[in-house]
């Protein structure tokens, strides 16, 4: 009986084809931006995720500067750090594992008749390991390079593209602004960063290097500090803002002068973030489903009022009410799963080429897909049950007699 109620069903749609697929297009288009939104905000996430992983795990960025900022912003005019404020973090903070004192600038790179504006930092050895570094070829600083600050440097890639082509880098000569530089290293590639930046344009020179040959003063522009795997990063935030504070003597109830911004925070806030605004769209999205909803009911009710003598005849020939509801309700429902398969189809669709075009990982979510297909098919019930009762309803009698 059930079978033969969907045979039914799947005549009166197939009856009219083109109606029905206008009905459905409501429910198609609010499948498919609900697919397409939230595999597209999943990507989004997990790029940031990503983004701010490739920094460095359980990394802490301290900067001078008043809290309020963002990794990455101008440069305060508050008091800079030195190389003696990253070694008191080192020696007196339990549970880091590397810290890097940096000093950065953009400056114009020149190999032959190539040039590029990038990013330099002058830096230790620590600071490969705080952020994860790994060398595609070359080898890091020696110690006595370091302690002369002789002017070496380790490029990453983008700058190897832009200045070597496809030569290798390793052993040529460098020029920053008029300062020359051997390379002995090139990093393997990293991407973009949570924040945009390409992470690749850089070339990396010991501190003592840069602060003689392009800042000419002793200045730290910010630390990495990188804690254990097996040491909270909030622990060791509060030990280092304790310590900075008794160095740079802030008082009891005075404004630090300077941020540490925890990498761990800043992921899972901008997470949440993402998460947040791909409900508020998909929820805007979802209102197009109860448009196509209301777009089914209507449909339907035009399709009973064409059916009466149809309905009818069934009932007077010992059709139960039931089974008249069944098929009018079971349309609605195949409409609407019809509409919600093409949709689903073209979200995912939709949001393989977003993917692709915001360069963001296509995160495929079963649950999204059916979740959607679902849904689908309960706004055809909600929508076809009062139609449906309608028809199942009618007076027999009257019914035969409607023209």
């Amino acid at each position: 009986m059930f079978l033969e109620t969907i045979l039914l069903a799947f005549r009166a749609i197939r009856r009219n084809a083109l109606r029905s697929t206008l009905t459905a297009l409501g429910i198609i288009i609010g499948v498919a931006a609900v697919t397409a939104l939230v595999t597209i905000g999943n990507g989004t996430t997990q790029s940031v995720v990503s983004g701010v992983s490739r920094l460095g795990s359980n990394l802490l960025s301290v900067r001078s500067g008043e809290p309020g900022g963002a990794p990455g912003s101008a440069r305060s005019t508050a008091r800079p750090f030195n190389a003696a404020d990253a070694a008191a973090i080192a020696d007196q903070i339990g549970g880091v594992k590397a810290v890097a004192p940096i000093a950065s600038a953009k400056v114009t790179s020149v190999v032959g008749n190539e040039n590029w504006e990038t990013s330099v930092a002058g830096t230790l050895n620590t600071y490969f390991e705080a952020g994860q570094w790994t060398l595609a070829s070359g080898r890091l600083f020696t110690d006595g390079e370091l302690h002369a600050g002789n002017p070496v440097c380790v490029v990453g890639e983008t700058v190897r593209q832009h200045l070597f082509g496809k030569s290798d880098p390793i052993g040529q000569a460098l020029r920053l602004q008029r300062i020359p530089c051997t390379v002995i290293g090139l990093l393997a590639s990293k991407g973009a960063g949570a924040f945009g930046m390409d992470q690749d344009d850089i070339v990396i020179i010991p501190l003592r290097a840069f602060q003689r040959r392009i800042a000419g003063n002793v200045d730290v522009d910010f630390i990495n500090v990188a804690a254990r795997a097996d040491t909270a990063t909030a622990k060791v935030k509060r030990d280092v803002e304790n310590l900075l504070r008794e160095r740079r003597r802030i008082g009891t109830g005075q404004r630090d002068d300077f941020s540490v911004f925890d990498m761990t925070e800043i992921s899972s806030t901008l997470s949440n973030i993402t998460t947040v605004l791909t409900g508020l769209l998909s929820a805007v999205a979802a209102v197009s489903l109860l448009v196509g909803g209301i777009g089914i009911m209507n449909i339907m009710l035009v399709s009973v009022t064409e059916r009466t003598r149809e309905i009818g005849i069934r009932l007077a020939i010992g059709a139960l009410r039931r089974q008249v509801l069944a098929q009018f309700l079971v349309e609605a429902v195949v409409l609407s799963l019809f509409g919600g398969l093409i949709g689903v189809a073209i979200g995912l669709s939709v949001a393989a080429a977003m993917a692709g075009w915001l360069n963001v990982p296509f995160v495929f979510e079963p649950t999204v897909v059916v979740g959607s297909f679902v849904f689908s098919g309960l706004v055809g019930v909600l929508f076809g049950y009062f139609p449906a009762r309608r028809a199942a309803n009618l007076n027999p009698i009257d019914a035969l007699r409607h023209e």
